[in-house]
C-alpha cells in the first residue's frame, strides 16, 4: 500500500511539474527547411504557386488515395483556396489559402485545419537566385499550440521538420527530371 502512494503522489508531482512548465513555455513555433533545386528560380515558382501540385510532392496529400479534394478561385493566386477531407487523421480536414504573392519570389498561405485539431496557422516558401539555374527554395511553416498541448512542440517540430524535408526532396526530383 505504501508503495502504491508513493507511485501516485510521484504521477501527480510529474503532472504538475509538466504543467507548471508548458504554462511558461512558448505557445508559437517555426520550423524552417531548405534546400537547392538545380532549376532557374522561375520555373521552380511556376511549379510551386500551383496549390494542386501538391498532390504530387506533399506526403500529407499521398496518405490517403481516397482524399477529396476541392478549389476555389485561380489557382497560383492570392485568394485561391485549396481544401481537402480524409477519413485518415494524419490527413484529416483543411484549408490553405494563398494570401500573398510576389511574383518569381514568395508565395505565402494560410493553413486552416478542422480536424484531426482546429488551427489556423501559415506558411511561406521564399526563392532564392543561387545562379542562373540554381535555385535555394526555403520553407517556413508557423504554428501555434494551446496549453498544454504546447509542451508537444519539441516532438511536432521533429516530426513536421522531416516531413517538409521529405516533400522538398519529392519536389526537387520532379523538377529536376
Amino acid at each position: 500500500m505504501k508503495a502504491f502512494k508513493i507511485t501516485i503522489f510521484s504521477l501527480v508531482g510529474l503532472v504538475s511539474v509538466l504543467l507548471i512548465v508548458a504554462a511558461f513555455a512558448s505557445k508559437d513555433f517555426q520550423i524552417q527547411e531548405e534546400i537547392v533545386i538545380e532549376k532557374p528560380k522561375q520555373v521552380v515558382f511556376d511549379y510551386i504557386k500551383i496549390l494542386n501540385n501538391q498532390t504530387n510532392y506533399a506526403k500529407w496529400f499521398m496518405l490517403d488515395p481516397e482524399t477529396e479534394f476541392s478549389s476555389k478561385g485561380l489557382d497560383g493566386e492570392v485568394g485561391f483556396i485549396h481544401s481537402w477531407k480524409s477519413k485518415n487523421e494524419n490527413v484529416g480536414i483543411g484549408e490553405q489559402e494563398i494570401t500573398k504573392k510576389i511574383e518569381g519570389e514568395y508565395l505565402e498561405v494560410q493553413i486552416r485545419f478542422e480536424r484531426p485539431f482546429a488551427s489556423k496557422d501559415s506558411a511561406f516558401t521564399k526563392l532564392e537566385t543561387i545562379s542562373e539555374n540554381k535555385t535555394k527554395l526555403i520553407n517556413r511553416f508557423n504554428g501555434k499550440m494551446v496549453y498544454p498541448m504546447n509542451l508537444m512542440i519539441p516532438i511536432i517540430c521533429g516530426d513536421l521538420g522531416k516531413d517538409m524535408k521529405d516533400n522538398m526532396v519529392r519536389l526537387k526530383a520532379i523538377l529536376e527530371k
